[in-house]
């Protein structure tokens, strides 16, 4: 396998995509954080003083995902089509799972994309509960879809 974010020499360098094709992508994301009960009942009861936690991150997220080329330095800046975020409560096991899915029409794909919304998205989660538990656990953030480009579908 080759690293395409090297040259020859071995330096890093952004890839040349400009001989791609321009094709639909999306790629979904997710990710769990871990919560006391005490923040999941705060959560849920939308009593948490910095404001609506699911709003909040969703936004965040997004802004992230739309803003991945300023943080990761190889990455291109993609023109997203369409930026989703969602949550899933299980109050039972203590989490907040966090699913960000990401589109374009592009030459690169949007996997990065995704995971930094996700990322984002929970560590929003987290800065807004800290207060109540500081014990919050992220975890298990993963690629879980991928569609479109050169290299095909993937699916976790």
């Amino acid at each position: 396998m080759e690293f395409t974010h090297f040259d020859a020499e071995g330096n890093a360098r952004m890839v040349d995509v400009s001989d791609k094709d321009n094709t639909v992508r999306t790629a979904t994301a997710k990710g769990t954080i871990r919560v006391s009960t005490e923040v999941m009942d705060a959560v849920l009861g939308h009593k948490i003083k910095k404001g609506d936690v699911f709003t909040v991150a969703q936004v965040a997220g997004i802004t992230a995902a739309k803003r991945t080329f300023e943080l990761i330095p190889m990455c291109h800046n993609i023109p997203l089509s369409n930026a989703d975020i969602h949550f899933e409560t299980d109050p039972g096991e203590g989490t907040i799972t966090t699913i960000c899915t990401i589109k374009t029409i592009g030459k690169t794909g949007v996997e990065m994309e995704a995971l930094t919304g996700v990322s984002t998205a929970l560590l929003t989660i987290y800065d807004m509960c800290k207060a109540i538990d500081k014990r919050m656990v992220i975890e298990d953030i993963r690629l879980v879809k991928k569609t479109g480009g050169k290299s095909g579908d993937f699916y976790y």
